[in-house]
């Protein structure tokens, strides 16, 4: 990882990973740069936080540089072991266990050595969980344990194994709606999430997409042993207008495209790929129930405080159910659960009994 200033603004700061000869599509975000007010106020909480011993919480959307914000936590932290970083999405329930903690020669079929597991890997140093709302729920109760206990017990053994990490942990999903709908469980929460650190998405962050632009079309230029294309003015007028749903690893891929497709070393807007989503950058979200969303509507109307609140709720109630149901009294009294005479009491109340 490297860390360096940008010159056109003395505070503003660069980190991106080692350049990787041969990749031309990123599968994360390989730079973040604190320029933009927004990254700015972040970098300054990242500073804060660093130095202590506390486990942190990463939220932000997918490719915004959620490893790389973690990785700089480590470097700042001074700790001497090393920065190991795992994508908790990425192994079977069967396996995730096996990943975290070790297991021991024979433990399962398959297990023919023995073999440490992250925890011990990262002993001393910081381990970073990605995506940890993918984490199962049995999971949650071990991994909970073994930040109280902070020691490691391999599958296959009774024998509890010392370890010294920092737990640093991130999502792209709301936790809070996790934990309200059961997926997630409260205590972990609470527990991972002692210092909280937001990362905004690139599109709220205007003041860093043109020096990205500039950084990425560098970087690509340079590991193909070529000089860097400039960027016309209805290019970058362009870059600036998209809404990037995939942040700042979709601006990297969208550079690198058109680095390769530009000619005579000019970026024109015909070179620019922007590729639809298939799906919302939140795609992992925990789905509103119908009384979750009542709820939270509800909530916003009591904040604004509108005259009349209880009288338009109750009249809006009547009237959609009584539309719902084919204006029928009986069946809209059969859902809502009342009787036809208090129904009709209500209709009168609000106009709504026919003439």
């Amino acid at each position: 990882m490297t860390t360096t200033q940008n010159s056109h603004e003395a505070t503003a700061r660069l980190l991106s990973f080692p350049a990787q000869a041969g990749h031309i599509l990123s599968i994360r975000a390989k730079a973040l740069l604190f320029s933009d007010p927004r990254s700015l106020a972040l970098l300054r909480q990242i500073e804060q936080v660093a130095n202590g011993l506390v486990s942190v919480l990463i939220q932000g959307e997918s490719g915004t540089g959620k490893e790389l914000v973690a990785m700089y936590l480590h470097e700042l932290s001074g700790r001497p072991g090393p920065f190991v970083a795992v994508n908790c999405g990425a192994f079977s329930e069967a396996l995730v266990e096996a990943e975290l903690f070790g297991h021991e020669a024979g433990a399962f079929t398959g297990a023919h050595r023995a073999r440490a597991g992250w925890f011990e890997a990262a002993h001393g140093g910081t381990l970073f969980l990605d995506e940890i709302g993918d984490l199962p729920l049995a999971m949650q109760v071990k991994l909970l344990r073994v930040l109280q206990e902070r020691e490691v017990v391999r599958i296959g053994s009774r024998t509890p194994v010392p370890v010294d990490v920092r737990l640093i942990t991130a999502t792209n999903i709301d936790l809070c709606r996790a934990v309200s709908v059961g997926n997630f469980r409260v205590d972990l929460f609470y527990r991972i999430n002692v210092a909280s650190l937001h990362i905004p998405p690139l599109r709220e962050r205007p003041g860093d997409i043109t020096p990205l632009v500039h950084h990425f079309a560098r970087t690509h230029a340079e590991r193909q042993g070529v000089l860097a294309p400039e960027v016309s003015p209805a290019a970058l007028h362009a870059l600036l207008h998209y809404s990037w749903p995939g942040n700042i690893r979709e601006l990297e891929n969208v550079m690198q495209f058109a680095s390769l497709v530009c000619r005579n070393s000019l970026i024109e807007p015909m070179d620019l790929r922007f590729v639809p989503t298939c799906a919302p950058n939140q795609r992992f979200a925990v789905q509103q129930t119908p009384q979750e969303a009542f709820a939270d509507a509800l909530d916003r109307l009591i904040d604004e405080d509108p005259p009349g609140l209880f009288d338009y709720i109750e009249q809006t109630v009547i009237e959609r159910a009584f539309s719902l149901n084919g204006e029928n009294q009986v069946r809209t009294a059969d859902a809502l659960g009342i009787s036809r005479n208090v129904l009709r009491t209500l209709m009168k109340r609000h106009g709504l009994l026919p003439a």
